[in-house]
């Protein structure tokens, strides 16, 4: 126990420092395991060790789809999809009270469900959907803030290169039973953030979009189609098993292309050389975070640190809903300052063990952790779709606040209602058999 205080004491007190002098995250892992675990091995068997971890941690098969989703992502972000399907969503929603707000919402949820980018998601719907919101009368705060709130439901909705690095750090978790488990609650996720939108339609008398006749109407489905019908065969492939996940990510490439070169003609061959080139870079980001990540693990096992802490909390108070509401606050604190990936590969090693031990699925866990950590992207001071979403709008983040409180309270109801109600991200994976 005297040795999992230590290096955890370690770890915490070096990660922080390097971070706060602006030493690279994966950099910074890396650095304060071996630190950890140097008073127990010595230099020499630390570094050999680290550097097996390294290997051994992105030496897995189904790491593979995270570099192909990747790049699936960016054809479409450039491949015209944007606006289809804002068409699509608005034909849904635009005779609502607030119709624009409405489309924004499916739109996000949509858009980030087939690019796998909260970021993208924002950039994309904001640019577009923002200044037609602002023609009519919205008001462009409320406009950005339903924006930011809603754009991260597409790190839920599979496919979701989240949800695969958690299945690869949690031991194996089923990834096609992970994305069955984000699908209801990303979904609670938007049409939450949709009923505040509806209440504040009616306050302040944002009308509905004007109607679609039948013929628009045939036209946009059509347009929109060949899009969705990319969750159809990729989703559907794998929840009926006819490819892996990692397959299902070439299938998404090749079908994306085929759509964007060819059905679509937004991309051609010139530009794909860009898009190679920037799902490069962010596949070497993540995988590096993956592979240091393997010696932080392993340093944690090694020093028994998810026993201590365990011992620690279950020490405090035996009651699951405590503790869990305890771990929920500790990821929305650390969601505040840390990136998705990075927290996810740290955490999960730390708190599955302690949900468990309640009883809790790692499937369930999973969606809760990722559910917790995707808040952070909306909050300050380092979320990312926060403030895309501002620069998008072109606003300032304090205008945002104030329309955001409300789609915060929404949204963390539904996070209570994931941790405490198993139902709600184990019923379709049960019902697929998993």
């Amino acid at each position: 126990m005297d040795i999992a205080i230590l290096s955890a004491s370690i770890i915490a007190i070096s990660l922080i420092i390097l971070l706060l002098m602006g030493v690279p995250i994966a950099v910074s892992l890396g650095v304060s395991s071996i630190l950890a675990i140097l008073p127990v091995l010595n230099v020499e068997a630390t570094v050999i060790t680290g550097a097996q971890r390294v290997f051994s941690g992105i030496s897995v098969f189904t790491l593979i789809a995270i570099p192909f989703f990747i790049l699936a992502g960016n054809i479409m972000n450039r491949g015209g999809i944007a606006i289809r399907l804002i068409n699509f969503a608005k034909l849904l929603t635009g005779r609502i009270p607030g119709g624009l707000a409405h489309t924004n919402s499916v739109a996000n949820m949509m858009f980030g469900a087939i690019s796998g980018s909260g970021v993208a998601a924002a950039s994309a719907m904001g640019s577009i959907i923002g200044p037609v919101e602002k023609e009519e009368g919205y008001d462009e705060a409320y406009s950005a803030a339903v924006n930011i709130a809603t754009a991260p439901t597409g790190l839920l909705i599979p496919p979701s290169n989240v949800l695969i690095t958690y299945s690869l750090v949690s031991g194996g978790t089923s990834v096609a039973a992970l994305f069955m488990g984000g699908y209801i609650p990303g979904i609670l996720w938007g049409l939450a953030c949709m009923l505040v939108a509806f209440f504040v339609a009616k306050k302040r008398g944002y009308r509905s979009s004007e109607k679609i006749t039948f013929s628009q109407g045939l036209k946009i489905c059509l347009d929109a189609i060949p899009s969705l019908f990319l969750i159809v065969v990729v989703i559907g492939g794998i929840i009926k098993g006819i490819f892996t996940a990692t397959e299902g990510s070439v299938v998404a490439v090749v079908y994306s292309l085929i759509l964007s070169l060819f059905i679509y003609r937004t991309i051609n061959l010139k530009e794909l050389y860009e898009i190679f080139k920037e799902s490069a870079k962010m596949t070497g980001i993540i995988v590096l975070l993956i592979g240091v990540s393997s010696i932080m693990a392993w340093v944690m096992a090694f020093t028994n640190i998810p026993e201590a802490i365990s011992s620690t909390l279950l020490g405090i108070t035996n009651n699951p809903i405590i503790i869990l509401l305890i771990i929920n606050i500790t990821l929305l604190f650390v969601g505040t300052f840390m990136d998705i990936t990075p927290a996810v590969l740290i955490f999960t090693p730390i708190f599955l063990p302690i949900c468990e031990k309640l009883g809790m699925s790692s499937i369930q866990f999973g969606v809760m952790l990722v559910f917790n950590l995707c808040i952070g992207t909306i909050t300050p001071p380092v979320g990312n779709i926060l403030f895309v979403g501002a620069k998008v709008a072109d606003i300032k983040l304090e205008r945002v606040f104030k329309d955001l409180s409300l789609h915060y309270i929404a949204i963390f109801i539904v996070l209570l209602l994931v941790t405490y109600v198993p139902a709600i991200s184990m019923w379709l994976p049960n019902l697929m058999g998993y």
